[in-house]
């Protein structure tokens, strides 16, 4: 089984599975040209769950005067032998494939993108208080960026200013979770229940998930040098960051009484910080600030 830490994103893992199924049928012609190419995929709109869509045998019927239900049935039934735990799939008339992502391959997903922030603030002296140490986490946070990056006193463009609070609120949350001894270890948070299914049920918590599946989809797959496309993504999941966190407490009764499930949305809040981060910094050249 592919191993979900090889991917940044979920786009990139469900795309490597299409590859080595479609790798088997030699006999089909357009298999060659279509490897060299990017298979047609793309995320559900249905933000309860995560899952691609692929009209890739429709494409191939085309070519190969063959049904698509029938080509459709053949690569479901290799990608069902060989990702066991990774996805479930659904064929759909007249020839679509569906394919729902497992609960633990985006709770390991989830876990990278928590350590990834985890790595930038190590490096940072563990993001302390301090104002010293806030300022080399400023510098850490910015060298990296060096033909993009602007300077630290520049004045912050009021379009931009959404993006940054939800950053900066992220990045205050994520201090309180410390203080209050939520947060012990990044490598500590239990994504999963008993049943290894996600904690997440509010349509605010889904929400955020899948809108976080999406931009860092575009953030791997794309070649875009837009920036207003990337701004629009940003203030995107600004907006639905501020959704879950007005309708998703961590606090009082959920920290008392469901502290697993207040560390696992402390968890989404460390990803969208990280999200953010790479938005503001990596597409938009503006320095991620820690606190407003």
């Amino acid at each position: 089984m592919l191993l979900v830490s090889k991917y940044t994103a979920i786009k990139q893992l469900v795309h490597s599975y299409f590859i080595i199924a479609l790798s088997i049928y030699t006999y089909y012609s357009i298999i060659e040209s279509l490897v060299d190419k990017k298979i047609p995929l793309s995320k559900g709109r249905n933000s309860n769950q995560v899952f691609y869509i692929t009209g890739l045998a429709l494409q191939l019927s085309k070519y190969e005067k063959i049904p698509a239900m029938e080509i459709a049935e053949a690569i479901a039934s290799h990608l069902s032998a060989n990702s066991a735990g990774v996805f479930s799939i659904q064929i759909v008339p007249p020839g679509w494939i569906h394919l729902e992502l497992a609960h633990p391959v985006l709770a390991g997903w989830l876990q990278r993108l928590v350590e990834k922030r985890g790595d930038i603030v190590a490096q940072g002296h563990g993001g302390t208080e301090d104002k010293k140490d806030k300022e080399e986490l400023v510098t850490v946070l910015f060298s990296s960026h060096s033909s993009h990056s602007p300077s630290p006193q520049s004045p912050l463009p009021n379009h931009l200013f959404p993006i940054q609070y939800a950053h900066a609120r992220c990045c205050s949350l994520v201090r309180l979770g410390e203080r209050e001894g939520l947060i012990t270890s990044e490598g500590a948070i239990p994504w999963l229940n008993k049943q290894q299914e996600l904690r997440f049920h509010h349509p605010s918590e889904l929400c955020l998930l899948s809108e976080l599946v999406q931009v860092v989809d575009e953030l791997e797959c794309s070649d875009s040098s837009d920036s207003v496309k990337w701004q629009k993504l940003a203030l995107g999941l600004s907006r639905v960051f501020d959704n879950f966190w007005r309708d998703c407490r961590i606090w009082g009764e959920v920290k008392v009484n469901s502290p697993e499930i207040a560390l696992a949305r402390l968890g989404l809040v460390m990803a969208t910080q990280s999200v953010l981060r790479t938005l503001l910094e990596e597409k938009l050249g503006i320095l991620a600030i820690l606190e407003l």
